[in-house]
């Protein structure tokens, strides 16, 4: 009897383990069945994401995103705002020698940031408008959200006020009027983006047209 006793027991204990054997094994089935088409909607979701973004981007570029483009006149400018959430407009001077150095900068970044348009305009063809928007100190930025003028880049003093500061430094500042999308610490500028011994430029003035305007260049 305690033979078959311990028989019996074992065949119990077997078929008990058989039976959480294959519970187990249909859990596992169920996951990943689930894993699949978890994976199978995530995929679909970031496709469709990647379609949006890619119509979005093209879009842009059918409105002059993309490039760092001059325009030539206040019309122009009104009509490059209107058809853009996210404008940074360079007002410059063919004799300041900081507006090239901008320039430089800018064009990088139109590139990089295809969500922004990016143009510039010589003061001298936009009395009314530099008048409008105060603008006194050549170059500045106009950064304009929505149509409306939100902050102003004027000069380099916010770019470490040095003729040596980074594309990284310029981005910085963007960013932080949101004009951009940036995507690192808006905290603290990033670090090396000047070199040792730069020299601050004195500002000079200068006229335009009998109006009167600061030049953030000694080179003028």
């Amino acid at each position: 009897e305690a033979s078959q006793s311990i028989s019996w027991t074992v065949a119990v204990i077997e078929q008990t383990a058989k039976v959480v054997d294959e519970q187990v094994e249909a859990q596992l089935s169920k996951l990943n069945e689930m894993d699949d088409d978890d994976l199978e909607r995530l995929k679909e979701r970031r496709l469709e994401a990647l379609k949006k973004a890619q119509k979005q981007k093209q879009e842009w570029l059918s409105k002059g995103h993309g490039e760092y483009r001059e325009i030539s006149s206040e019309k122009d400018f009104f009509d490059e705002v209107k058809d853009s959430k996210n404008v940074v407009c360079h007002f410059y001077r063919n004799s300041t020698f900081r507006c090239k150095i901008l320039d430089k900068h800018l064009a990088l970044l139109a590139k990089k940031h295809v969500e922004t348009k990016f143009i510039k305009l010589n003061v001298e063809k936009a009395p009314f408008l530099t008048e409008r928007l105060r603008i006194k100190v050549i170059p500045t930025l106009a950064l304009l959200l929505d149509g409306k003028t939100k902050d102003y880049v004027v000069g380099f003093t916010d770019l470490g006020n040095t003729d040596e500061f980074s594309t990284e430094m310029l981005e910085w500042r963007l960013g932080c009027a949101d004009v951009i999308n940036y995507s690192g610490n808006l905290m603290e500028p990033p670090t090396g983006s000047q070199k040792s011994g730069s020299k601050i430029t004195k500002v000079e003035k200068k006229s335009i047209r009998g109006r009167g305007y600061d030049s953030d260049s000694e080179d003028d």
